[in-house]
């Protein structure tokens, strides 16, 4: 039993609370708005929108744009580049759009472009990027190969779900699902659902029929 489980009831049940409530005044305070200092360093910080408290690494904000009412939710990483202070090729890097929830512990991690668009949802722990290391020389370690990019567009409408990976030069449409736990990379239709590693297409809309399977759009 630690010392704190063994303080009297009365005593426990005020030093509880007392924690609880400087947890929560820390997670008010520590949250970035479009009108603290901090968010006024990155491109774009739209009315509406927060970083929640605590945060995971987020640099070189100045190359990250995120639109009106869009919630990061805490422990998430944004981050343009590999190192605070890199001067990036473009600008912005990471885009993110209105109205958007960030799944706890995600990450989105950009070099070249990103670009999720409006009214997107992920669950926790999604991992987003846009470079890759190379291993086009088998006795070179793989960390010392120059890495990869390729621009990432997650479209308007979406949903991922928990610990989804989406890799370089991945194009999902609108209207996209994408089951937990898929790794995506590819272009990726308007209005399906996608799972599995690597994520592939199991059920699709279609007009005049609603939601088929692929299986069953596949056999007419």
């Amino acid at each position: 039993m630690t010392w704190a489980r063994a303080l009297p009831p009365p005593l426990r049940r005020c030093a509880a609370a007392a924690v609880h409530w400087a947890w929560q005044w820390a997670a008010e305070a520590g949250a970035i708005g479009p009108n603290d200092d901090r968010g006024r360093r990155f491109g774009a910080f739209g009315r509406g929108s927060l970083v929640a408290f605590p945060q995971g690494a987020i640099y070189n904000e100045h190359y990250i744009c995120i639109g009106e009412g869009t919630m990061v939710g805490p422990y998430a990483s944004v981050t343009a580049g590999m190192a605070p202070g890199q001067v990036m090729a473009t600008d912005p890097v990471v885009t993110i759009g209105d109205r958007c929830v960030i799944g706890r512990g995600s990450h989105i991690i950009g070099h070249w472009s990103i670009e999720i668009g409006d009214d997107i949802q992920t669950g926790p722990y999604v991992y987003i990027t846009d470079q890759n290391h190379s291993y086009q020389d088998p006795d070179q370690p793989v960390g010392r190969q120059w890495p990869v990019e390729a621009s990432v567009r997650i479209g308007s409408g979406s949903w991922l779900g928990a610990n989804v990976v989406v890799l370089p030069g991945t194009d999902i449409g609108e209207h996209v699902i994408v089951a937990a736990g898929a790794v995506v990379r590819g272009v990726i239709p308007d209005r399906c659902v996608v799972a599995g590693v690597p994520a592939r297409v199991v059920r699709r809309w279609l007009p005049g029929r609603g939601w088929v399977d692929e299986r069953d759009v596949a056999a007419t």
